[in-house]
């Protein structure tokens, strides 16, 4: 049901098809956020109309709400949010963790209380799984423990429980129709994450998630890590960087033979009126774009670009009209995803390497450090 086939490579970039129950998933590929089990402000016909081929919601926030089994009831995720394309789900352990004044760790799982109205929960590595079996997710995750990436004590102890974690999810998975990823867990110390990178594969799960980065290390330690890790991940299996998706980030993670992506950044941008361009990153209320008749990226295929001025979104914004935001998270999702399809044109006609500066110099006003060091 689940089948990774690399069709082709330049250097450690590599351009794949993965198959799941609801299509094939072309790689690399760059999934928007659906935290709710909606990407915000837009439709799932929007999402298609600009290529979106996977979407990625939260374990945590759907478990509290509206509650895992009334989705399952309802037909499961796919139905619930009339998505008919691939869908993942996290395992929930970023988002408890993230409550750090709020929850307990210890070997058996996590007690923790709600961000809604602080009722007390438990997630185990077994309910997490219990609860996206339900959702229905096409890639779900291994319970796993984020770590500061700098506390390197602490780290080898998240470390070894999210390799004990991992075992007892697999254990626990029934759904033939789900592919369980567990995640690479070690902080960035290059040691730990070489040591979990091979726990990992050898659990031998359809894919493999690198976990535990883009919380707080520098861009160069990050890198690093994804080095080490994907030198050592088994060539058949997608890689599954969680979390990470400025532009730059995704030309260095394909350069280091990565597959696939998420991140919240374009709509979150969108809905602080930021936009990507060639130009750098545009704050779309500043006065300058008031009389201003272009489209946010004259080569944009957009919806958006297409049709609208800078002029004419500045306005929304400056009304606090809704539509500001659908407008400019299509844009910043397009144009992420135009990246990809780029990247994967170049990926298949042996090109990457030579254009992964040109591409990083392109997108080097879209955040505040680029460097491209291709293994």
């Amino acid at each position: 049901m689940f089948n990774f086939t690399v069709t082709a490579k330049n250097g450690r970039a590599r351009t794949g098809i993965f198959t799941t129950p609801h299509g094939d998933l072309i790689t690399p590929v760059f999934a928007p956020v659906g935290t709710q089990a909606t990407v915000k402000t837009l439709t799932p016909a929007q999402l298609e109309g600009i290529g979106t081929t996977l979407v990625l919601a939260n374990t945590y926030h759907l478990y509290l709400r509206p509650g895992d089994r009334l989705i399952r009831d309802l037909g499961g995720l796919h139905r619930f949010m009339q998505w008919p394309k691939p869908l993942l789900t996290d395992s929930g352990g970023f988002q408890v963790f993230s409550l750090a004044q709020n929850r307990s760790v210890d070997d058996d799982g996590v007690t923790f209380k709600s961000h809604i109205d602080g009722s007390l929960h438990c997630f185990t590595p077994e309910h997490s799984i219990a609860v996206q079996e339900n959702l229905g997710a096409d890639i779900i995750m291994a319970f796993d423990e984020c770590a500061d990436p700098h506390d390197r004590a602490y780290i080898r102890v998240a470390m070894e429980r999210t390799h004990r974690w991992a075992e007892r999810c697999l254990r626990a998975k029934t759904r033939p129709d789900q592919a369980l990823f567990a995640i690479v867990q070690g902080g960035v110390d290059p040691d730990l994450r070489a040591q979990s990178a091979q726990f990992i594969a050898s659990l031998d799960t359809p894919g493999i998630a690198i976990g535990g980065l883009s919380v707080g290390e520098t861009k160069a330690e990050m890198y690093a890590t994804v080095d080490v890790v994907t030198a050592i991940l088994p060539e058949n299996k997608p890689r599954y960087l969680m979390g990470v998706g400025t532009p730059e980030d995704l030309i260095e993670g394909i350069a280091r033979g990565v597959d696939i992506f998420d991140c919240v950044l374009p709509t979150r941008l969108a809905r602080h009126h930021a936009a990507f361009s060639p130009q750098g990153r545009l704050n779309m209320m500043n006065a300058a774009f008031a009389r201003d008749q272009r489209p946010i990226d004259d080569a944009c295929d957009c919806y958006t670009c297409q049709n609208f001025s800078r002029a004419y979104i500045r306005h929304l914004i400056v009304a606090k009209e809704q539509l500001a935001g659908t407008l400019l998270s299509i844009h910043n999702l397009r144009a992420l995803i135009r990246l990809m399809e780029t990247m994967r044109s170049l990926i298949q006609a042996g090109t990457f390497i030579q254009h992964a500066p040109l591409l990083l110099e392109q997108w080097k006003g879209n955040a505040e450090r680029n460097t491209i060091h291709t293994p």
